[in-house]
Parts: C-alpha cells; structure tokens; sequence
C-alpha cells in the first residue's frame, strides 16, 4: 500500500541577482539575462543526479516519486537490500522526507533511517534529489553537512542502544563500491557519543561525497543509518 502523502505550503528559495551588483557597472546590469535566473540547488547532491543539468536530462518519469526514490538510494547507491519498504513519506512542497524500514521477526515494521529528498528544479514535476538524512536514534553531526572533504575523514554523532557496532563508507555517484570505509567500531548507551576516521583509498571526482554510518546485528544486517554529504574540492 503506498504510504499516505501529507502537503503544506512552503515558499520556495530562490536565488535573484543582486541589487547591490548594478551599483558596480552599468554593464552589468544591462547584460543580466530578460529572464530570472536560474535557482540555486540549496543542497548537496548525493544521488542520483550529480548537477542540475544532469536531473534536467532525466528521463521522462524518472526520479518522480519521492519513495521510490529513497529507497532506490538505500537500496542500490548505499547497498543495503534488507531495506525493502517505505514505512511514511511527508512532502512540503518541494522537499520530502521518507522513512525507509524493514520487517521485524514479529512481523511488524520499523524505520531505519527518515531519507531526506529535494526537488532538483523547479515546477512540480522536477525530479527528486537525495540531500541527506534526518537523524534521531543514530546521528552523524561531523564533519560539518556541505564542508570540504580531505583524504582523511573525521566522522562523529550519536547513537543509543546497546551492543551496536558502527560501519563506516564513503560513496560517490558514478563510482562502484566505497572509497573509504572503517569497521567497525562497537558503541551503545543512551545518546553517547562516537567518533571514528576514515581514509580515502580510491581517488576521487569533482562534485559530492557521501559519508554513511550504519549499525545492525541484532534482526538485521542494518537496522538504522544516516548519511552527510561533502563537497570534493
């Protein structure tokens, strides 16, 4: 059954030029295009799309559906196939978040991570984005979301629960496999911090990184994770 979709209204960000520019040169206001330009992404990219050029060339459909979406990002970009639902999807005009789970022994199901989604353009059928998570139970606060990537990654949060052992990757579109990963790192108490590195061993392209902690176990490979995402260079 497909979860229920709750809207509300949300002005958009948008990104005009500014009036303090035509104060420099004449020029440059005569030669700002007719036309408003175009807006700014207010996020980092993390899949599928790597450039707003790159989502405005998706295929007709594709990328449409917000739960599709994030569970296709679980799924095959991060690769944890245990994930297979969509538990809830709440859009706010052009952002949604998705809460994506899987079935417990006792047939119930739980979230293992609330996926973030933008639109990649304007209008309403602009293909979504993922941008990142919103984290509760398991949180990956650094590095900072948006800052500058190094051969070295100091990654750090939360997390509550007991025996839970922390599973580190770093990930990028067009790219097979981590470029880093540490494992694994045993952690647990009520909202305890971690903190642990990663290292670089494959090079990498322009454009974003995906940092992704996960944990699991007990019922399932992975049973909760979040993600960041870094900018290359």
């Amino acid at each position: 059954m497909r979860p229920a979709v709750r809207r509300a209204a949300r002005p958009r960000i948008r990104g005009p030029l500014s009036a303090a520019l035509c104060t420099l040169t004449v020029a440059a206001c005569t030669a700002a295009p007719a036309t408003p330009p175009a807006e700014d992404f207010a996020y980092q990219p993390l899949w599928p799309f790597t450039s707003q050029q790159d989502a405005d060339g998706a295929a007709a459909g594709r990328h449409r559906d917000a739960g599709a979406t994030a569970l296709a990002f679980t799924r095959d970009f991060l690769g944890f196939t245990d994930i297979d639902r969509i538990v809830n999807v709440t859009e706010r005009d052009d952002e949604a978040w998705v809460e994506v789970g899987y079935r417990l022994p006792d047939d119930r199901t739980t979230t293992a991570a609330e996926v973030h989604l933008a639109r990649f353009g304007s209008g309403p059928d602009a293909p979504w984005e993922v941008v990142g998570t919103r984290d509760g139970v398991l949180t990956l606060e650094s590095p900072p979301y948006g800052s500058i990537a190094g051969d070295v990654i100091d990654a750090g949060g939360r997390i509550s629960g007991v025996d839970e052992s922390l599973h580190l990757q770093v990930r990028q579109v067009g790219r097979d496999g981590p470029l880093g990963e540490y494992c694994c790192l045993p952690a647990g108490g009520d909202n305890q911090p971690w903190s642990a590195q990663v290292t670089l061993t494959e090079p990498v392209q322009p454009g974003t990184l995906t940092v992704v902690v996960s944990t699991g176990g007990h019922v399932a490979e992975v049973e909760r994770f979040a993600v960041t995402g870094l900018r290359v260079g």
